[in-house]
């Protein structure tokens, strides 16, 4: 039977859309010397990492962080605990953290005594906390939903001696290796890359396209955008980015529709566009859809949902994304606090690479990316 993966769209404080002006190139990267790009038509080369940590930090590669089986005795004898402070759950890729999270945690025989889902308001997060801390855990594995909002509870956590591993961003004021042991993310960087360079690819080379990013100060989310903008415009000097719109929430797909109804009604003659996840890029197809527009503009996105990658399966809109791998970022997650538990020097920020999926390797990806395999309804999309 498939396990299916959930989704719940997620809240945030603030409302509404924002629009900007397109920003020119800065700076080149990814180019060979002849000045294509390292990967033309394609996607970063298999492993490489493009982003940095929180605090510009250098990535440490996934595969570095390991645990002999004389550490892993020493860890289980701890009869440590565990909680799980997430900033929203329920989706594809939250569900992912925890069951590696989980998977990696049974291993080492430290029990989860707490999960929690702040729904995106660093108010709830900052209560959860409180109330999670009351549970004496050894460890709390969490991502900020706002790290200046999120500090104070999570320097409680610290002085009271739990052992903090952080996903995508840390909490302001803290110092890696005295207030939390590590920080684990995606090559959300490079995912943007990925996701330029199939749009370009799809496009040949040539086109107007519209970006949908998200309107918040959120580090990963940022970072995607900065990385597909300035990939086309410093690779694709025929791609004109013509409208750029940002969406706030709480409804991201019902805001991804209306800002994509928009560009199209202003630009007739867009080709394609880019949003920031997969929740969004649901909203973008529906608007293209009402517009009548299916057979002539396309769609890349980042995160590897359900209805996106069944999208890509047939053929559809959505043409590729880049994926994170939440799975095996929940498995670090948890050796790192094994360090954290051991005293064991652990390195500031770990990422893993982006994952370039289109039609040829969707069913594959899906395999990688939450280690099951793909449910039946993608299955049958694929054929």
């Amino acid at each position: 039977m498939d396990r299916m993966y959930s989704r719940r769209r997620f809240a945030v404080v603030a409302t509404g859309v924002v629009s900007v002006a397109a920003v020119r190139p800065r700076i080149a990267f990814g180019r060979q010397e002849d000045g294509t790009p390292s990967t033309p038509g394609g996607t970063p080369p298999a492993g490489q990492v493009f982003s940095k940590g929180p605090h510009g930090e250098d990535p440490t590669k996934a595969s570095e962080v390991t645990l002999t089986e004389a550490e892993l005795e020493q860890i289980r004898g701890m009869n440590a605990t565990a909680a799980l402070v997430m900033h929203y759950g329920g989706n594809d890729w939250s569900t992912a953290q925890i069951a590696g999270l989980h998977d990696q945690f049974g291993k080492m025989g430290i029990k989860v005594i707490a999960e929690t889902d702040a729904n995106f308001k660093s108010e709830t997060q900052v209560s959860d906390i409180e109330t999670t801390l009351a549970k004496n855990p050894s460890i709390i594995v969490s991502i900020p939903t706002d790290p200046v909002a999120t500090a104070g509870g999570y320097r409680q956590a610290a002085e009271q001696g739990v052992k903090l591993v952080f996903m995508d961003n840390v909490p302001e004021g803290f110092k890696q290796g005295t207030d939390y042991v590590s920080v684990v993310s995606a090559d959300n960087y490079g995912n943007g890359i990925a996701s330029a360079r199939i749009m370009a690819k799809q496009l040949g080379g040539k086109g107007k396209i519209g970006l949908v990013f998200h309107a918040a100060d959120f580090f990963v989310t940022r970072q995607r955008y900065e990385a597909f903008k300035k990939t086309i415009q410093d690779e694709y000097a025929n791609i004109a980015i013509v409208e750029e719109q940002g969406i706030a929430g709480p409804d991201f797909a019902g805001d991804g529709d209306k800002v994509a109804s928009a560009m199209l009604t202003k630009h007739a003659d867009l080709d394609g566009i880019w949003a920031v996840w997969d929740v969004p890029a649901e909203g973008v197809v529906n608007a293209i859809r009402t517009a009548g527009r299916e057979s002539d503009v396309i769609v890349t996105t980042i995160d590897l949902g359900q209805n996106v990658a069944i999208s890509i399966a047939k053929g559809g809109i959505i043409k590729g994304l880049g994926a994170q791998r939440p799975f095996d970022q929940g498995v670090t997650e948890a050796k790192l606090a094994g360090y954290g538990l051991l005293g064991k020097a652990a390195p500031a920020y770990v990422a893993l690479p982006a994952l370039p999926v289109t039609r040829e390797n969707v069913l594959d990806a899906w395999r990688e990316v939450y280690h099951q395999e793909p449910p039946k309804a993608l299955q049958e999309a694929a054929h």
